[in-house]
């Protein structure tokens, strides 16, 4: 394989929002299936490790970085077509490209679908993987098919949405077969001149009852990620982090009621047959971790409670210890242990 592919050494840091971390043993970037099979061939011929990152926005590095081959698929186009006879638009994005760029794009063009998941930082290819969701919505609500490099046969698959086995920041491709396929583009199903989905209390206060235009619903989106930092800025602290860290855990009725026995003012949300969902960011505050928080260089954000963030240049182990006190202090007075979002590599 070409030096042109294979980088030696290669920081990481650098390529997480988090910005922690140490370098890749080896770093390839490919931009058609044949040099990410290419990858692939070589790693098992040297019996490599292999991790696949999208825009790092989503993981946590170990200070030794990974003694493998981190991959970063540069897979760049987006195609919208309408679908026979239908106001339905078919969008078909690359997985290297920027997620939001297709949000803008789509909201630009009056296709309703994903409109409350702008400002979300990675790629196109990460959202189908932990279904990413804000505000109401879900990328599982319109993901058609998503195409997949199938690392066991060495072959290109196309899984549909049922396929995909979508769930709460879930999907086969975290679960049952992680690292199984590799995602290289995903076909969205958006509707022409929709309306907005307004779920989110925020957004169904600041509109009014009134029913808003996408390109507001957006802006909305964005002002409040902005003011919690969840919009990556070089400028502000707070956002170098891998966004929220814990998932909205899902509990029994029965065990939120003996919660709510116990706290004031429990907050919830119905979350299927006889189980509600428990914001994570009350669990925490209410544990004792409070916005703006620091253990060493590490800290939880002045702005919101849901995000761990390199202060002051954290080191790796400085933010798994502080994940590590926030699940125990969670578990010690709830019961509730908090799964984290973020995938962790070289640990």
């Amino acid at each position: 394989m070409s030096d042109l592919i294979f980088e030696e050494n290669v920081p990481l840091a650098p390529l997480t929002t988090l910005k922690v971390g140490g370098p890749a043993r080896y770093f390839a970037r490919p931009k058609d299936v044949e040099e990410l099979k290419a990858v692939f061939e070589r790693a098992r011929s040297e019996d490599l490790e292999v991790f696949v990152l999208g825009g790092g926005s989503n993981v946590v590095v170990s200070d030794a970085g990974f003694d493998g081959v981190v991959v970063q698929p540069n897979f760049l186009h987006i195609a919208f077509g309408f679908t026979s006879g239908s106001n339905v638009m078919v969008v078909i994005a690359g997985a290297g490209e920027s997620w939001d760029k297709v949000v803008e794009q789509s909201v630009r063009m009056n296709l309703a679908g994903i409109e409350a998941l702008s400002g979300i930082p990675g790629r196109v290819g990460g959202t189908p993987i932990q279904n990413v969701g804000a505000y109401g919505q879900e990328v599982s609500e319109t993901v058609v098919w998503v195409e997949c490099f199938d690392r066991e046969t060495n072959s290109v698959v196309r899984l549909s949405n049922a396929d995909c086995g979508f769930k709460y920041r879930e999907s086969i491709f975290n679960t049952t077969h992680r690292d199984r396929y590799v995602v290289l583009e995903v076909n969205f199903r958006l509707e022409a001149n929709g309306r907005p989905k307004i779920a989110y209390r925020d957004l169904k206060e600041r509109f009014g009852g009134r029913e808003p235009s996408l390109a507001e619903v957006r802006e909305a989106v964005l002002e409040i990620r902005r003011s919690k930092s969840m919009v990556i800025d070089e400028d502000d602290p707070n956002s170098r982090s891998a966004g929220s860290f814990f998932k909205n855990p899902i509990v029994a009725s029965s065990v939120y009621d003996a919660i709510a026995a116990r706290f004031d003012n429990v907050p919830m949300f119905p979350a299927g047959e006889n189980c509600v969902k428990i914001p994570a960011a009350w669990l925490i505050e209410s544990a004792g971790f409070q916005k703006g928080t620091r253990m060493g260089r590490a800290g939880i954000s002045s702005r919101h409670p849901l995000a761990i963030i390199n202060a002051d240049g954290a080191s790796a182990a400085e933010i798994i210890a502080l994940k590590n006190s926030i699940q125990e202090a969670v578990s010690e007075k709830f019961s509730i242990d908090l799964s984290p979002e973020p995938v962790f590599v070289g640990f």
